[in-house]
């Protein structure tokens, strides 16, 4: 690719992107003219982050100038971390306190609790703020990263010749309940919103629409804060997005998210600002908050993102939402192009288990043209032979073009979403390109019943009707994990409960919670002969706060001591075995009857009595006040003599709670 073309791409002067390169590691020489197709895609996919870096590099010399004092790089402490992690991990990597972590999260806008995932762009930011150097730890690249290094690398290696024009891949995000579905559902004439519980998307799924004659592929996201990963997957193999903000509710913390998404998969969008028809909608307040909280300048504002005014009720300003999505696709056209020609190659962006036709994948197809017959392999293994396709109207098809969403039946075993399929033998590919699988699955937990210590621990199956739910669920339980309690997936499956499912939880104790599946009649009487714990449940939202619930009800109560008072004993007046009747006066606080006391005599706390009962002016009262004199029925096998101090307490038992 030509310096020039790719600085067209990046929206900088060639001399610019010359000057940059080696600062950030590309050495390609002052005078260079082309650079490599696959340094080229690198640089395009990772420009944001590049970016950031540049601007810190530009900041530190300029305050290195000024100060005369230069820190080497070498002195930078280096953190090696995972592309996903949780807030407070991130802290005990980083050795800086967690409080510290999120106030800088919260600089750079993101809102988000210590048990919350970040990934690997956010945790480098915010590395760099805190003067840290934060590394990939290579060695656990997930599907996602492996897709889309794979993916620009099978393209770059293509003929320019062979190269077409595919249809555009278009991504919806935003926050939950800002009308998503909704807005897709009106696009392609299609109710699909009905048939998700509680009005939420709970699966990907990828749609086709034709418009002046021009395919457009759709892929709708899940908005709930669950489906983090689906989301990020979504991202990676979209060509454009489209960021939904509703105009009477504005930025929420999702819409941050997602645009954090969006930018760092360097995908170019415009927003909707949907529900324009609601007589709370402010468009002028929406399109404010984007420009101050996420930085996005509307055109009419000076800036250069499309904003189009829609409602995906009313159906008003879909046609110019389209016409907009199709201007940007012919801007970016010399990216959305593909070989026809060549040996499919797609990501799977649904998986399930179906009870006739087994594993089944819904695939976007990204290059070639695949076909019934076809042999398919995933991560070097022989993923099957295509059976069947179906399109996203179900209707069977002999073929899937660029950009087509197609389901496959003829799977022998079923992939994770977002894992690289492609068209060919199993060995050859798996040398050329794929890591081996053992570096993607995650092998299964130890099943564990009872608690580590003082954590409180609750093993749990999972079964689920597809893998992005069952990935949602044990991301989001992961999220409850705290210091004193945590949830333990023994394991993880698709399709209805079992029979092993049972003998599973039967053996450490387990519940088994389902996904949208069901338990088959001939195994009721067994769960209730063996007490297993089994709940079903639809939505989400239900799921993770009944299993809150039962994690908090393990959780052995705190005892908790509470000061009351100080006194000095000034007689004894009787003493029986165990008990005696004395004279107090009270120097501080209060005493109370059923409450403790600490004997200190010379310094030295040598027993402990229980108040039994509290006279004050020879009636018994609940308790008596400093500074007075009282007396006190106490109950100890320890006798107290006159002199003798008292430090009045009370024994609390709290009951703790999740973060």
């Amino acid at each position: 690719m030509n310096i020039t073309e790719l600085a067209r791409r990046l929206k900088i002067t060639p001399q610019e992107l010359l000057d940059a390169l080696p600062l950030l590691g590309f050495d390609i020489g002052r005078r260079a003219i082309k650079i490599n197709f696959q340094t080229a895609n690198r640089i395009i996919r990772e420009w944001p982050v590049l970016k950031q870096k540049l601007e810190n590099l530009r900041s530190s010399a300029a305050l290195d100038k000024n100060s005369s004092v230069a820190v080497s790089a070498g002195e930078k402490k280096t953190v090696i971390i995972k592309t996903r992690l949780t807030v407070r991990e991130f802290a005990a990597a980083a050795e800086r306190p967690v409080n510290v972590v999120l106030k800088e999260l919260i600089k750079n806008g993101v809102f988000a609790s210590i048990n919350e995932m970040i990934d690997f762009d956010t945790a480098w930011l915010i590395g760099s703020d805190l003067g840290l150097e934060v590394k990939k730890d290579e060695s656990a690249t997930g599907p996602a990263e492996e897709n889309g290094l794979a993916m620009g690398t099978i393209i770059a290696e293509e003929k320019a010749i062979d190269l077409v024009a595919r249809p555009p891949v278009v991504v919806v995000m935003g926050h939950v309940d800002h009308g998503k579905t909704k807005l897709l559902d009106t696009i392609r004439r299609a109710n699909v919103i009905d048939s998700e519980a509680g009005g939420i998307t709970q699966h990907i799924g990828a749609y086709q629409i034709v418009r002046n004659g021009r395919e457009i592929t759709f892929i709708d996201t899940p908005g709930h804060e669950a489906f983090t990963a689906m989301r990020s997957r979504g991202a990676k193999v979209a060509d454009i997005a489209i960021l939904v903000v509703a105009a009477d509710d504005g930025v929420k913390p999702q819409t941050v998210e997602a645009y954090r998404i969006i930018a760092a998969a360097g995908l170019p969008f415009l927003v909707a600002i949907n529900k324009i028809d609601k007589p709370e909608a402010n468009i002028d307040k929406t399109k404010q908050e984007l420009a101050s909280q996420l930085n996005v300048a509307s055109e009419d504002w000076g800036g250069k993102i499309i904003c189009s005014p829609v409602s995906a009720k009313s159906g008003q300003g879909i046609e110019a939402l389209i016409d907009n999505i199709l201007l940007i696709a012919d801007l970016e056209g010399e990216k959305i192009k593909a070989n026809p020609h060549a040996s499919a190659a797609g990501t799977v962006i649904e998986a399930h288990v179906d009870k006739g036709a087994g594993p089944v994948a819904t695939i976007l197809v990204q290059n070639g043209t695949l076909r019934v017959g076809d042999s398919l392999c995933v991560r070097g293994r022989a993923f099957g032979r295509v059976r069947s396709l179906f399109d996203f109207r179900g209707q069977a098809v002999k073929e899937a073009g660029l950009s087509a969403p197609v389901m496959v039946i003829g799977l022998r075993f079923l992939p994770e979403v977002g894992d690289l399929v492609m068209v060919g033998a199993g060995e050859r590919i798996k040398e050329k390109r794929l890591a081996p699988s053992n570096q993607t699955r995650r092998p299964e937990k130890k099943p564990s019943g009872e608690a580590d210590g003082q954590v409180a621990t609750l093993a749990v199956i999972i079964k689920g009707d597809v893998f992005g739910s069952v990935e949602a669920i044990e991301e989001s339980l992961e999220k409850i994990n705290t210091d004193i309690a945590r949830v333990n997936v023994i394991h993880r499956g698709l399709g209805n409960v079992s029979d092993g499912d049972l003998k599973k939880a039967e053996a450490v104790g387990a519940l088994i919670v389902g996904f949208n599946v069901k338990v088959p009649t001939v195994l009721e009487n067994v769960i209730r002969e063996k007490n297993i714990n089994v709940k079903l449940y639809r939505i989400i939202y239900d799921l993770i706060n009944d299993i809150r619930a039962v994690l908090e009800s393990l959780i052995a109560p705190e005892n908790k001591r509470v000061a009351l008072g100080q006194g000095k004993v000034l007689a004894v007046f009787r003493t029986d075995k165990n008990s005696q009747i004395i004279g107090v006066r009270l120097t501080q606080g209060r005493v109370e009857r059923d409450s403790e006391a600490e004997v200190v005599r010379q310094q030295e706390k040598i027993g402990h009595s229980k108040i039994i009962r509290v006279q004050s002016g020879k009636q018994d009262v609940p308790a008596a006040e400093s500074p007075s004199e009282c007396g006190l029925q106490v109950e100890s096998r320890s006798p107290v003599a006159i002199g003798d101090g008292l430090e009045f307490f009370r024994e609390e038992t709290i009951t703790r709670k999740l973060d």
